[in-house]
C-alpha cells in the first residue's frame, strides 16, 4: 500500500504532519477526518517507509488482533515508566521487547521510529485509528501540552478498563434474554416438527372433528415441516437486511435508539451509555480539555448514534455561548437530579468533579440492575411457558380427552 505525506490542522488548531498508508489520497483524507484533523495536504511519500510497516500489513492480513486488554496494558506500562523517569524513547522499546504479540510489537516500533523523526507520540498514533481513537489521542496531545503525559496514560487506563467493565455487563445484561429467546424458539421448534405431528396422526385415524386452535396448530405444523427451507430462509434475509440497514447511518440511529427502549435490557443499556458519557466528559475535561473539543471526542466514545447526536447537540449549544445545563436540559436524556448535579457543578466549577458522580450513579444502577435480571425476565418466561402449556392443553389434549370418552361411552 502507498505512503502519503500529509499535512493539516488538528482539532485544537495546531498543525499536524506525518505519513500514512491509504490506496489513495482520498482514502487518506478519508482516514484523517475520523480522527479529528482537517487535511490541507496530501502528496505521494516519494521513498517514505514506515519502519516495519509492510510487517505489520502482513501480520493484519494474517488476522492478528490487538484487543482492548493489549491497550490498557501498554497505557498502564507507559504510566509507570513515565512516572519512574524512564525516557519515553526507552519505554517504547522496552515493551516491544517485552511484548507477547508481533503485530502489537510492530505498532510499538513503528511508534519508536516516528518519535525518532521528530513527530510527537499523539501524532505518531493518528497512523493507527483502529486501536487509539480520537478521545485516547486527543488526551495524549494534551498530556504533551501539559507535561503531564504520565498522568494522561493512568487516566487513560482507568477509561478503558471503565469501558472493559460496560462492555462486560452489557453483554451480561443481553446474554440472558437472548438465551432464553433461542430456548424458546427451539422448543416451538421441536414441538412442531416432532409432537405435534405425532399427535396429528392419532387425530386423522379417528377422522374426528377437531377444534379450531387444534386445525391451527396441526396447520402451523405441517407449514414448518414442509416449508422449513422458506422459514429459514426468510430468516437469513432477516438477518441480512437487519446488518446491512445498521450499517449506515440512518439505520444505526433508529436501531441505537430502539435498543434504548428495549423491555428490561434498554433502561441498562442507557445507562450504561450515559455513564461512558459522563465518566469520558469528566475525564477530559479534568485533563484540560477544551469543553468544545472534549463534547466531540466524547460524542464518539458513546458508541450509541443517538445519544451521540444529543451529544453533539449539546456541544454545539455550547458553542454558540449557551451554558452546559441549558443545552442538557434541551436534549431530553438528562434526568432532574442529573440536571441538578450540572447545574451546581457549573456554579462551582467543579463540573468535571460532578459529572463523574453521575457516572458512579449510572455505574451503580447498571451494577444492580445486572444483578437483578434474572428476577426480572423469569416471570416473562413463566407467563410463556403457562401460555405455551395452555395451548396445548386445548389444542391436543382436550381433543384427545373427548375422543377417550367417545370411545368409553361405545
Amino acid at each position: 500500500m502507498p505512503l502519503f505525506k500529509y499535512k493539516g490542522r488538528s482539532p485544537l488548531g495546531e498543525i499536524a504532519k506525518g505519513v500514512m498508508e491509504g490506496n489513495d489520497s482520498s482514502a487518506v483524507a478519508e482516514q484523517l477526518l475520523k480522527v479529528g484533523i482537517t487535511p490541507l495536504e496530501i502528496l505521494p511519500a516519494q521513498g517514505a517507509a514506515d519502519a516495519g510497516g509492510s510487517g505489520l500489513t502482513q501480520l493484519f492480513r494474517r488476522g492478528e488482533k490487538i484487543e482492548l486488554l493489549d491497550i490498557m496494558l501498554f497505557s498502564r506500562q507507559m504510566h509507570t515508566m513515565l512516572r519512574a523517569g524512564v525516557p519515553i524513547m526507552k519505554a517504547l522499546t522496552g515493551m516491544k521487547q517485552s511484548s507477547r504479540k508481533p503485530l502489537f510489537a510492530g505498532v510499538l516500533g513503528s511508534l519508536h521510529d516516528s518519535l525518532d523523526k521528530g513527530q510527537e507520540l499523539s501524532q505518531a498514533m493518528q497512523r493507527y485509528p483502529l486501536l487509539f481513537d480520537q478521545f485516547y489521542i486527543s488526551m495524549v496531545r494534551v498530556g504533551e501540552m501539559t507535561g503531564r503525559l504520565d498522568e494522561i496514560f493512568l487516566r487513560l487506563f482507568e477509561h478503558l478498563e471503565f469501558e472493559k467493565k460496560m462492555h462486560g455487563q452489557i453483554k451480561s445484561a443481553l446474554r440472558y434474554p437472548s438465551f432464553v429467546m433461542i430456548a424458546m424458539v427451539v422448543a416451538i421448534g421441536i414441538l412442531n416438527v416432532f409432537v405435534i405431528p405425532t399427535f396429528a396422526g392419532v387425530f386423522k385415524a379417528f377422522k374426528a372433528e377437531l377444534p379450531l386452535l387444534t386445525r391451527m396448530l396441526i396447520g402451523s405444523s405441517n407449514f414448518m415441516v414442509h416449508y422449513w427451507w422458506l422459514l429459514a430462509g426468510v430468516g437469513f434475509a432477516a438477518v441480512y437486511t437487519f446488518r446491512a440497514i445498521v450499517k449506515t447511518s440512518g439505520g444505526r440511529y433508529r436501531w441505537d435508539k430502539i435498543k434504548l427502549h428495549l423491555p428490561i435490557a434498554g433502561k441498562i443499556i442507557f445507562r450504561a451509555t450515559m455513564a461512558r458519557f459522563a465518566r469520558s466528559f469528566a475525564l477530559a475535561s479534568k485533563s484540560g480539555v477544551p469543553m468544545v473539543q472534549a463534547f466531540n471526542v466524547v460524542g464518539q466514545v458513546v458508541d450509541n448514534a443517538y445519544i451521540a447526536e444529543r451529544v453533539e447537540q449539546m456541544r454545539n449549544g455550547v458553542e454558540r455561548g449557551e451554558s452546559v445545563l441549558r443545552t442538557a436540559a434541551a436534549t431530553g436524556v438528562f434526568s432532574p437530579l442529573e440536571l441538578q448535579m450540572i447545574a451546581v457543578g457549573e456554579e462551582t466549577g467543579e463540573l468535571d468533579e460532578l459529572m463523574m458522580e453521575v457516572a458512579r450513579m449510572h455505574e451503580s444502577d447498571v451494577e444492580y440492575d445486572v444483578a437483578n435480571l434474572s428476577a426480572q425476565i423469569e416471570p416473562i418466561l413463566l407467563v410463556f411457558m403457562a401460555g405455551l402449556v395452555l395451548m396445548l392443553a386445548l389444542g391436543i389434549f382436550l381433543p384427545m380427552w373427548d375422543l377417550g370418552g367417545a370411545a368409553l361411552h361405545k
